[in-house]
């Protein structure tokens, strides 16, 4: 009896081990995403049932936001989720130095975004401890600005990894994962727009 092993069929056989591990990782993120929209979920739930509740919601003073630097981040922001699904399509295509290019606008996008929203707080009349309103603006945005941030770093991170030489031949798992983040983070933020600055 020959028991001998096929290098083509250990190949095979390593290459679905492979799979099937990427698979499993990618299963595991998409249930921490689906525990991260439940808190999301609740903070937006919280925010309707108060400001439909509330008589004076927003604070002393206060008439309502701006909306025009808001919306151009906004925008800014929601564009970024095409401009990494870019840097995914260059580096299935193996195409490095586009890659590291859309992925460098998607970071600088989010930076962006960040900077703006560091400049209204900086310009806002009211704080966290004025009244529900406050608190609830700076919870949901603060809270979705550090998703954000966090964003930002993992994108830093698989941005480093593309320098060390065949990270990517074995898989785009990091890749991947942080893309379905940063389309997370980007569709949180349309629902918080609509709440806080379109729904006044």
């Amino acid at each position: 009896m020959d028991s001998s092993i096929n290098p083509e069929e250990l190949h095979h056989v390593s290459h679905e081990h492979e799979h099937d591990e990427e698979g499993n990782k990618m299963f595991g993120f998409i249930v921490f995403l689906l525990s991260e929209s439940v808190i999301f979920l609740s903070f937006f739930a919280g925010y309707i049932i108060y400001k439909s509740t509330t008589v004076n919601w927003l604070p002393p003073g206060v008439s309502g936001l701006e909306i025009k630097e808001p919306a151009i981040n906004t925008v800014i922001l929601v564009a970024s989720s095409f401009v990494i699904y870019l840097a995914e399509r260059e580096l299935q295509r193996q195409n490095l130095q586009g890659f590291r290019l859309f992925l460098f606008a998607t970071m600088l996008m989010g930076s962006y975004f960040l900077y703006g929203q560091a400049v209204e707080w900086s310009q806002l009349k009211f704080g966290f401890t004025s009244g529900t309103f406050g608190g609830m603006f700076y919870l949901l945005t603060g809270f979705h600005g550090l998703h954000v941030f966090t964003g930002i770093l993992l994108q830093l991170m698989i941005l480093i990894r593309s320098f060390i030489p065949g990270n990517y031949d074995t898989g785009h798992f990091g890749v991947n994962s942080t893309s379905l983040f940063w389309h997370f983070v980007d569709v949180i933020w349309i629902v918080l727009f609509l709440l806080i600055y379109v729904w006044q």
